[in-house]
C-alpha cells in the first residue's frame, strides 16, 4: 500500500509541478522544457518541501524515452537515414571525436586521469534525443532537410554510443572480461547490433504488420492501442535483455517497422498521445538530480563542460556541414540542435561510475551542464534565423550566404520567353509536383526552388529547371529568374519565413503575381500584407468543397453555387460576413421549391 501511494504521489506531484511551471515558462516566452526541469528541481531532494521518489520517476521517464523513440521511428524511414548518410555518418563520428578529446582534456586538467577523461568526453559528445525532437518539433523543423539530417546524425551518435556501452566493460571490467581484448568486444557489439536490426526488419517486418492487421480486424480501439504499446515496449526490452543494446534503439527500430506498414498513421494518432506525458517525466527526473549548490562548489568544471557542449560541439558540426557544401541555415540549425546532452550521457556516466572510472564529481558536473544546456537549447535555436540573416548582411560572409545551386537556372532560350510564360515554384511536394506538371502542360515553364538535394538531382535528370537552395535568400530568387517571371508560387504551406520570401520577390519584381498556399485561414492576413495577390487556404478550400457538395445534393443551380463560392471567398479575404450578391427574390434559397404559376 505504501509503495502504491508513493508511486501515485510521485506521479501526481511531478506532473502537477511540470504543468504549473511549464505553463509559466511558456507564458514568459520560454520553452516549456525549462519549466519541466525546474519542476524536477522543485520536487527533488535538494530543495525544501515535498520530495518525490527519484527512482520511480526515472523508471517512468524510461517509458517516455521508449515511446518517444518509437514515435521517431514511425516517421523516420530507412531511406531518409540513407539520404543523409553523406553528412550524418562522418559528421557524427568527427563531432563525437572532437567533443571526446575536449572533454578528456578538461578531465585531465582537474586530475581525473585519462580513463575517466575518455568516458567523460564520450558522455559529453552525445546529444539528447528527447530534447532534439522537442526543439525541432516546436520550431516546425522536424520534417525539413535540417531536421532529417539532425535526426540521422543523432541516430549515428546513438549507434556509436551503443558500441561504447558494450566495449567499456571489456576494457575496464574484470580480468576475464578484458581477456578477449578490444577487437573481440567490437566484433561482439557489431554482431549484436546487426542481429537486432536483421531480426527487427526481416522477421518483425513480417510478423508485426500481420499482428496489427489481425488486431485491427477486431475493430477494437483498445486492443489496437494495446498491441502498439506491446510492440514498442516488447522490442525495446528484448533489445536490452537479449542483445545488450539500449531500449531506446530497440524502440526506434520497432517504430521504423510499424512506419513501413499501413498502420503507421493510426499507431501515431491512437497509441502515441500518452508519450508526451511520459516524456515530461524524463525532464522532471533530470531536474531531480540537480543540486544548485554544486554550481558554487565547482563553477570552473561546469563552465568548461558547458562551453564544450554549447560552443565546441556546435562549431564542429557547423564546420562539417559547411565543408560538405550544405546551406548555412541548415548547418546552423543542426549545430544548435545538437548543442545539449541528455539521457545517453547519464547512461554512460552511470556505467563509468559502476566500473569505478568516473568520480562523483563527474556525474554532478554532467547533470549541471545538462540542466543548463537543455534550458538554453530552445532559446538558442530561436536565434538561428536572425543569426543567419545577420551573417548574410556581412560582406565577409556574403559569398557564402547562398547555398550552392545545382543548375544553371537561366538558359539563353529561357531569356527569350515572355515573362507571362515563366513561373517560379518554391517547394516540390505533392502540390508543387502537380503545379509543375499543369504549368508545363500549358506551355508555362516552371523553375523550381528546392532544398532536397536528391529531388533536385532527379528533376535535373528529367530536364526541368531547378535551383538548389533556400528561397529565403534573395540570391536564390535571382538565380531562379524572379525578375523575368510572371508568377511566383509558394506551394508549401509550412515554409518558414513565407512573408519575407514574398517581400523579397516583390522587391525583385514589383509586377510579379504572387500566389501563396497556407494551411490555416488565420495566416492569410500576414501573407497578403507581405504582398501576396492571392492566398489559397487549405481550411477554406475544404469548407468550400464540402459546402458545394451539400448544395449540389439539395438541388442548387450552378449559378447559386458560384454565388455562394464568391461570397465565402470574399468573407475569407475581409474576415467579415457578407450578404448574398443576389436578392433572395431573384434566386430562391437552396432546397425551397418554387410553386408553378
Amino acid at each position: 500500500m505504501h509503495n502504491n501511494l508513493d508511486l501515485i504521489l510521485t506521479l501526481t506531484a511531478s506532473l502537477a509541478a511540470a504543468l504549473a511551471l511549464g505553463y509559466l515558462t511558456h507564458r514568459l516566452g520560454l520553452s516549456p522544457i525549462v519549466g519541466y526541469l525546474l519542476a524536477g528541481v522543485a520536487v527533488g531532494p535538494n530543495t525544501p518541501g515535498f520530495v518525490a521518489n527519484r527512482e520511480l520517476a526515472e523508471q517512468l521517464a524510461e517509458v517516455g524515452v521508449i515511446l518517444l523513440m518509437f514515435g521517431v521511428g514511425l516517421h523516420f524511414h530507412l531511406k531518409e537515414l540513407l539520404a543523409v548518410r553523406r553528412i550524418a555518418l562522418p559528421g557524427a563520428i568527427v563531432q563525437s571525436l572532437i567533443a571526446t578529446i575536449l572533454g578528456a582534456a578538461v578531465a585531465w586538467v582537474v586530475g581525473w586521469g585519462w580513463a575517466a577523461g575518455v568516458v567523460y568526453g564520450l558522455a559529453i559528445s552525445v546529444a539528447s534525443t528527447v530534447v532534439l525532437m522537442r526543439v525541432l518539433g516546436d520550431n516546425n523543423d522536424l520534417h525539413t532537410p535540417a531536421g532529417h539530417i539532425a535526426v540521422g546524425w543523432l541516430v549515428v551518435e546513438d549507434l556509436f554510443t551503443v558500441v561504447v556501452l558494450v566495449v567499456l566493460p571489456a576494457i575496464f571490467g574484470d580480468a576475464e572480461a578484458r581477456a578477449g581484448g578490444l577487437p573481440l568486444a567490437l566484433v561482439l557489439a557489431a554482431l549484436k547490433i546487426g542481429a537486432l536490426i536483421a531480426l527487427t526488419f526481416f522477421l518483425g517486418g513480417r510478423i508485426i504488420p500481420w499482428l496489427l492487421g489481425r488486431v485491427a480486424a477486431t475493430r477494437s480501439r483498445e486492443l489496437f492501442t494495446l498491441t502498439v504499446l506491446v510492440v514498442a515496449l516488447g522490442i525495446a526490452v528484448g533489445s536490452a535483455k537479449l542483445f545488450g543494446v539500449s531500449m531506446a534503439l530497440g524502440a526506434f527500430l520497432a517504430g521504423m517497422v510499424v512506419g513501413r506498414s499501413d498502420f503507421s498513421l493510426r499507431a501515431a494518432t491512437e497509441a502515441m498521445p500518452m508519450r508526451d506525458a511520459f516524456a515530461v517525466l524524463f525532464f522532471v527526473s533530470v531536474g531531480m538530480l540537480f543540486d544548485p549548490r554544486y554550481l558554487l562548489e565547482a563553477p570552473g568544471l561546469v563552465a568548461a563542460t558547458l562551453a564544450i557542449i554549447v560552443l565546441g560541439k556546435p562549431l564542429a558540426a557547423l564546420g562539417i556541414a559547411l565543408a560538405l557544401g550544405y546551406p548555412r541555415r541548415v548547418g546552423l540549425a543542426i549545430a544548435v540542435a545538437l548543442g545539449q546532452i541528455g539521457e545517453f550521457s547519464f547512461i554512460l556516466a552511470a556505467l563509468g561510475k559502476a566500473l569505478g572510472i568516473l568520480p562523483d564529481a563527474a556525474t554532478a558536473a554532467l547533470v549541471a551542464a545538462a540542466i543548463v544546456s537543455i534550458s538554453l537549447n530552445p532559446l538558442l535555436y530561436r536565434l538561428v534565423d536572425p543569426l543567419e540573416a545577420w551573417l548574410t548582411r556581412r560582406p565577409a560572409f556574403r559569398r557564402r550566404a547562398s547555398p550552392r545551386t545545382v543548375d544553371a537556372p537561366v538558359r539563353p532560350v529561357e531569356r527569350e520567353r515572355s515573362s507571362r510564360h515563366r513561373a517560379v515554384v518554391v517547394g516540390f511536394g505533392p502540390v508543387g509536383q502537380t503545379l509543375a506538371r499543369l504549368l508545363r502542360d500549358n506551355e508555362i515553364e516552371p523553375v523550381v526552388i528546392e532544398m532536397n538535394l536528391e529531388t533536385v538531382q532527379r528533376l535535373r535528370e528529367q530536364g526541368m529547371s531547378v535551383v538548389y537552395g533556400d528561397a529565403s535568400h534573395a540570391e536564390m530568387l535571382k538565380a531562379a529568374g524572379v525578375e523575368r517571371s510572371g508568377t511566383f508560387i509558394l506551394s508549401a504551406s509550412g515554409i518558414r519565413g513565407g512573408e519575407e520570401i514574398i517581400r523579397q520577390a516583390r522587391e525583385l519584381n514589383p509586377k510579379i503575381r504572387v500566389l501563396a498556399r497556407t494551411a490555416y485561414l488565420r495566416e492569410r492576413g500576414s501573407l497578403c500584407a507581405a504582398g501576396a495577390d492571392e492566398v489559397i487556404s487549405g481550411e477554406g478550400e475544404v469548407a468550400l468543397a464540402m459546402a458545394e457538395s451539400v448544395l449540389r445534393e439539395l438541388g442548387a443551380t450552378a449559378e447559386q453555387i458560384d454565388r455562394e463560392r464568391e461570397r465565402v471567398r470574399a468573407e475569407q479575404v475581409t474576415g467579415l460576413p457578407s450578404r448574398p450578391s443576389t436578392p433572395a427574390s431573384e434566386s430562391p434559397p437552396v432546397g425551397v421549391s418554387v410553386p408553378e404559376p
